[in-house]
């Protein structure tokens, strides 16, 4: 059985680009930061990730003509019934 490893090897660039920074570029934000600089990297990734990735699942697609009239059904119960006494337009 083969040991998986938690670990990633980091290469860092010869200069800063959008794609990747050098080792100076990575000590001078730890230091700054005042944190290590493994946890630059995962605070990177995290905002790559929050930046990049879907912040919920994907959804089953469109509502079926049934189910369309299910949601109609349930919400026209549950609307107020009566005489209008305020009406406001927001614009």
């Amino acid at each position: 059985m083969a040991a998986t490893s938690n670990s990633l090897l980091l290469k860092f660039r010869s200069k800063d680009t959008q794609f990747g920074v050098t080792r100076e570029t990575v000590k001078a934000l730890a230091s700054e930061l005042d944190v290590s600089e493994t946890l630059v990297v995962h605070m990177a990734l995290s905002k790559l990730a929050e930046e990049t990735l879907p912040a919920y699942e994907p959804d089953d697609g469109p509502l079926s003509v049934r189910q369309l009239a299910q949601v109609r059904k349930a919400a026209k119960l549950a609307m107020p019934k009566g005489k209008v006494l305020v009406r406001q337009k927001l614009f």
